[in-house]
């Protein structure tokens, strides 16, 4: 399998990014009973938003986005989210080169990463696990949803790194 190509994502890629997302989302939709998980409501619209207000990466392999992610800096702290690879692409480590990617999105000066995920996602949890994340806290989140909160501290390369910080 060829490597899949990691840039930023344009208004452009929202379409696509969005029913990417909502492929991925599915099986998490299912596992807690429950189809109104925001990355499933989400609108091309707010993709689009998202595209132009934070970091939004896709995974390409040839012309098609394969994977997608977003990184939003706050102060000292890089927040990840809607991590997504297309169920067909799923087993392939294309979701740990994803997070990496975000991860060498940090700020100069970051000093922490986090992101959430459900209790009951068992594979996310060892992935996060896996790449260094830490378990902080759980807390609720949409009815009858406890999310489980992990952090883990910037790695300092990535933290002064030239490309660190670049586009939104």
């Amino acid at each position: 399998m060829l490597e899949p190509r990691f840039t930023l994502a344009e208004p452009a890629d929202a379409g696509e990014i969005l029913t990417l997302s909502r492929g991925a989302y599915i099986s998490e939709a299912q596992l807690y009973g429950n189809p109104f998980l925001p990355p499933l409501v989400e609108t091309v619209e707010d993709v689009a938003k998202a595209i132009g207000e934070i970091h939004v990466l896709k995974a390409m392999l040839g012309t098609r986005i394969v994977a997608t992610g977003r990184a939003r800096q706050d102060g000292d702290t890089l927040h990840l989210g809607r991590l997504a690879v297309a169920p067909d692409m799923q087993g392939r480590k294309i979701g740990s080169r994803l997070i990496t990617a975000l991860e060498a999105l940090a700020a100069e000066g970051t000093r922490h990463l986090e992101l959430f995920t459900g209790a009951k996602s068992e594979p996310n949890l060892r992935l996060y696990k896996r790449l260094g994340y830490n378990e902080t806290h759980r807390g609720p989140g949409l009815p009858g949803i406890e999310l489980v909160y992990l952090r883990k501290t910037a790695a300092a390369e990535s933290a002064a790194s030239p490309r660190a910080g670049a586009g939104r």
